[in-house]
């Protein structure tokens, strides 16, 4: 008896349903590398496109604020609110322009009515007014497009909307600065959730948008002195995730730039929550790449917190050196600078408990092989109140630096550099600190570090 065998397999047609298509073998490449996901098509990144509200009436203009009498005022201001709560899609430069139009008209007439009308802000438009602030500004900001975006190289993303959303911050300023602003009506809106939202937003790349956050977190600061305390401590929240976690907010100088009218404010003697500020939060914040963004605003703070207590100068200047950068020359030079503030501020009796560790660090910038990082330390001996210090206390100073002095005046490869250091080394320096106004003592030690390093360089020329 013959048994039938099954047909032979033959590879699925295309047409099959659930199945992918078999390649000849001549066509199979075992070394390919390309990924068989699709790719996803490029996403506008525009935070106006995720607040965009679809199937929405259209705006019709509503009667001047200044035309109607005061009895209706209010409830026209009341629908004036709800107008500009109306949101437009800004990708799309030519849909709904009436709309967006009588939109910006509407938002004009309000700045001009909160910053020149009295009697306008009573308690039942606070509401209003805060809802209608909170469906402009707070929303999810886009990711940026750079990965590795570079605030001082790269364009940054500026804000679709930000023709409305220019006067909603202009309205919200005014509204805060207002003589008839009331903190006690406002503080049942403006809590710290609204504040949380408020922070975040200084995230967004558009450097304009931070600067109106700038203005508007200080004024709200200083109205509502029950949110002070959690300001601050968000604030440092956002700093410490910033150095630990992720290394990227937009807006760390803006943020910093408030801090120091705060810090300027403080009242002593400080309190421990505010040292443990600077040395948990803005010593450590030097450490990051992206110092130079923020260095100037964060300089600012260290030095107000200085003069405002001498006493934390140790921790400052031994928390600097800690992080002092051993491979970027630019953070150095920054450094420098901002070890100079330091001095100008400085109190003798805490100079002496730093000398030491400090000038040895000076005395190795200064041999540098970089020439802008030993400019920059030489300089210190262009400040007479720093040259002073140095003079009084030349036993510990100058054995820390004379000998890199002398020696990189005769070695240094940048010509200019040799000629700095020969005006402040031990050709000129020592000359000029043996006078008589120096005790015998200290004259003594000077001429014997200098004979010594004579000795000592006449030795090697002759080998």
């Amino acid at each position: 008896m013959e048994t039938k065998l099954p047909p032979a397999s033959t590879p699925t047609s295309p047409s099959s349903p659930g199945l992918s298509p078999v390649p000849p073998p001549d066509k199979v490449d075992g070394f390919s590398r390309r990924s068989l996901r699709r790719a996803r098509p490029r996403r506008s990144h525009s935070s106006s496109q995720f607040r965009y509200q679809s199937n929405q009436q259209e705006l019709t203009p509503l009667p001047l604020l200044k035309d109607v009498p005061a009895s209706e005022l209010h409830e026209l201001l009341s629908r004036k609110l709800a107008q500009c709560g109306v949101m437009f899609d800004f990708l799309d430069c030519v849909a709904d322009l009436k709309g967006k139009e009588v939109k910006r008209a509407a938002l004009n007439e309000l700045v001009e009515c909160v910053g020149s009308t009295r009697g306008v802000l009573i308690e039942p438009v606070y509401p209003d007014i805060i809802r209608m602030i909170s469906v402009n500004i707070f929303r999810t900001l886009p990711p940026s497009e750079n990965p590795e975006f570079d605030p001082e190289e790269d364009e940054p993303n500026l804000e679709p909307s930000w023709p409305h959303l220019q006067l909603v911050y202009e309205f919200f300023l005014r509204f805060l600065e207002s003589p008839d602003f009331q903190p006690s009506v406002a503080k049942r809106y403006v809590d710290q959730k609204f504040v949380l939202m408020l922070l975040e937003l200084f995230d967004s790349e558009d450097p304009r948008e931070r600067e109106y956050l700038k203005t508007i977190l200080h004024r709200v600061y200083g109205k509502f002195l029950g949110l002070r305390a959690y300001i601050r401590k968000q604030c440092s929240h956002i700093f410490l995730r910033f150095i630990y976690e992720f290394e990227h907010f937009n807006g760390v100088a803006e943020l910093l730039e408030i801090l120091g009218s705060i810090i300027n404010g403080f009242a002593l003697p400080l309190k421990t929550e505010h040292k443990q500020f600077l040395v948990r939060v803005l010593i450590p914040l030097h450490s990051v790449k992206s110092l130079s963004v923020f260095h100037a605003q964060l300089a600012y703070c260290v030095v107000q917190f200085l003069e405002k207590d001498a006493t934390l100068t140790e921790h400052v200047i031994r928390g600097l050196l800690k992080y002092w950068p051993k491979t970027c020359t630019q953070k150095e030079v920054m450094f420098l600078g901002e070890m100079e503030e330091i001095l100008d501020v400085i109190e003798p009796s805490q100079f002496v408990k730093i000398q030491e560790p400090l000038f040895k660090q000076v005395a190795r910038c200064v041999s540098s092989p970089h020439f802008q990082v030993a400019e920059r330390a030489l300089y210190f001996w262009n400040n007479e109140y720093i040259l002073s210090l140095i003079e009084d206390n030349c036993h510990t100073v100058l054995p820390a630096v004379f000998g890199t002095l002398y020696q990189v005046s005769k070695e240094h490869w940048n010509q200019k550099g040799r000629m700095l250091e020969r005006e402040v080394g031990p050709n000129r320096s020592c000359s000029h600190l043996l006078t008589p106004s120096l005790d015998p003592a200290k004259n003594h030690c000077i001429a014997d570090l200098q004979c010594a390093q004579d000795l000592h360089g006449d030795e090697w020329e002759a080998v």
